[in-house]
Order: C-alpha cells, then sequence, then structure tokens
C-alpha cells in the first residue's frame, strides 16, 4: 500500500499538467512502455516510475470525464484517478497483462471508492454514529470510528517523517497563508484527513472553484521549489 508521502510526492508532478493551458502527454510507444515497465520492475527506477505516470495521465482524464454527471468536478476527479494511477503504476508487473488495463482498472476503482465514500458522508454527515459495517471482531464500526482510525505504519514510517520535513520547509518557503491552509487540508498534513476539495470549501467559506486554483497553485509552486533543491 502507498503511503501518503508517496501520493504527495506524485500530486506534485500531476501540478505541471493541471494549468489550463498545458495537455497531457502522449502515451508512450509500446517498446518504450515495455523498457520503464521492465526497469521500474527490476531495478525500482524512479525516473521510468514518473515518466509511466506522466504519459498515462491522459487515461485518467479520460477516465474521469465519464463521472462528471456525478455532480463531481472534474479536476477533483482527476487528482483522485491520479492516485489510482499512481498505485496501478507502483504495483503493475508485466504478468498482470496491459499496463493501460490494469491502470485503467485501478483508476476506476478509485474514482468509484471515493464517490460511494462522498454518498456515505453526505448521508452520515449529521451524525458520526452512523454505522458503516463491522471490524473482524464483529463489533459495529461507525463513521466517527472511520474517521479516526490511523494506519500506524504509514503514519511512522521514517520516509515519511523525512517527506514531511522537506515538504514543510518547501511550503515556509514558497507558500503563503491561504495556500498553506488548502494543501494542509487537502493532504491530511494538520491531522484532519483528506478533505475534498468541496469540505475546504465550505470550511474557509470560499467556492470548491477557489479552492481549485488555489490547490493548482500551491502545488505548482512546490514543484518547482523541491525540483531546483533537489
Amino acid at each position: 500500500m502507498l503511503n501518503i508521502a508517496e501520493i504527495i510526492r506524485q500530486m506534485l508532478l500531476l501540478a505541471g499538467y493541471m494549468n489550463l493551458n498545458e495537455a497531457f502527454p502522449e502515451p508512450l510507444p509500446k517498446q518504450e512502455e515495455e523498457r520503464l515497465i521492465l526497469l521500474l520492475c527490476e531495478k525500482g527506477d524512479e525516473q521510468a516510475r514518473n515518466k509511466l505516470i506522466e504519459h498515462n495521465l491522459r487515461l485518467v482524464s479520460h477516465i474521469a470525464k465519464k463521472y462528471i454527471n456525478t455532480g463531481e468536478d472534474l479536476d477533483e476527479l482527476i487528482t483522485i484517478g491520479s492516485i489510482g494511477l499512481v498505485k496501478a503504476i507502483s504495483t503493475f508487473r508485466p504478468e498482470k497483462g496491459a499496463l493501460s488495463a490494469y491502470a485503467s482498472r485501478c483508476i476506476e476503482n478509485e474514482i468509484r471508492m471515493y464517490l460511494r465514500q462522498e454518498r456515505r458522508r453526505i448521508l452520515a454527515e449529521t451524525s458520526l454514529e452512523e454505522p458503516v459495517g463491522r471490524d473482524s471482531d464483529g463489533n459495529e464500526v461507525t463513521v466517527g470510528d472511520r474517521l479516526s482510525s490511523d494506519d500506524d505504519d504509514v503514519q511512522e514510517s521514517a520516509f515519511l517523517l523525512i517527506f514531511r520535513e522537506k515538504l514543510k520547509d518547501a511550503m515556509d518557503s514558497v507558500l503563503d497563508d491561504r495556500e498553506r491552509k488548502v494543501i494542509e487540508l487537502r493532504y491530511s498534513l494538520c491531522g484532519s484527513g483528506n478533505l475534498a476539495q468541496r469540505e475546504v470549501a465550505s470550511l474557509l467559506g470560499v467556492s470548491r472553484s477557489y479552492i481549485s486554483r488555489i490547490e493548482k497553485r500551491a502545488l505548482k509552486k512546490l514543484n518547482d521549489y523541491m525540483e531546483n533543491v533537489h
């Protein structure tokens, strides 16, 4: 399972292609894709991973547009779908078939899971005691339980701690107060959970489109800063 630091790092990569005037890269030629897959699978090559992600972002956009009639913002769907893409690239192996087919399933699964969670949130938002299932011991699990649960392995990861320190330095250096708040709320950097753009907008008393613009601008600043520093 990917930790939050890896997802944030790939969201910074994604930010460079989420501006209005920039198109997602074209898909890779089959031979080049196969070469990068081998580099990633055999050597864990980070550049190969990033290139595979970049050149499959168009697939994310294509799939996200299928769910636009759900009422969700397209940018939000692309962001969620991109998390599915990151997971797909990180777990793919040649024996699983075609990368595009495997990635499509992961992207759709991530978007559908998000939409299900959103529906549950809307239905249960007036009561944290709303039951949403049972744990392995058969005990009833409520919305409040889900919101307060933590993945100890992720939270205590040395990599995560180091990455957060680097990210904090970048945020201190290039973000204004509003940009910093949005990134903290969106990517669970202040103990609040990963909030949807709609939730952040409601919390800050602004429109979701405004939050989307702030998030893009902030991620682009962080991406540029971390690329220059590292």
